[in-house]
């Protein structure tokens, strides 16, 4: 078990996560409890798969889809203290493949795009909100669009 501060080269400054290698999975409720324990906000968890690995991230309280930071912080567990020599590495997730490169001290991770499309108008939305708007999009999540008044 790890805690990296990401976005920082310093100590107790950034976003920390705690990152937990694994050789497979744990059960949920285990992996949860763990990630309770550690009280951040998140918790990464990777397995090896092939020449990837499979990754999920937890918060005290839930599982999520998608931690950059946890992420990251998993990336540089792996290639700075596990395997020095690797220079990148797939993670496999939920929210599809994360791809990690290593350039020195410098990591860089590529997300998955979520593309919003057209959708009609979801029943009542535009009388909840107590205003039309000019569009209704679909990604992970509903994205209503305003006009400029």
């Amino acid at each position: 078990m790890y805690q990296v501060d990401a976005f920082t080269d310093r100590l107790f400054e950034g976003n920390p996560a705690a990152v937990c290698p694994l050789t497979d999975w744990l059960a949920d409720d285990l992996l949860q409890k763990i990630a309770a324990e550690n009280n951040l906000s998140e918790t990464a968890f990777f397995v090896p798969r092939d020449d990837e690995f499979e990754i999920r991230w937890f918060t005290p309280a839930v599982e999520v889809d998608l931690c950059g930071h946890a992420t990251l912080a998993a990336a540089f567990v792996l290639m700075d203290l596990m395997e020095p020599a690797r220079r990148s590495v797939t993670f496999r997730s939920r929210s599809g493949p994360l791809h990690v490169t290593r350039d020195g001290d410098l990591f860089s991770l590529d997300f998955p795009t979520r593309p919003a499309v057209p959708i009609p108008e979801p029943p009542g939305l535009s009388e909840a909100l107590g205003a039309s708007p000019s569009a209704f999009l679909k990604a992970r999540d509903i994205i209503v669009v305003f006009d400029d008044p």
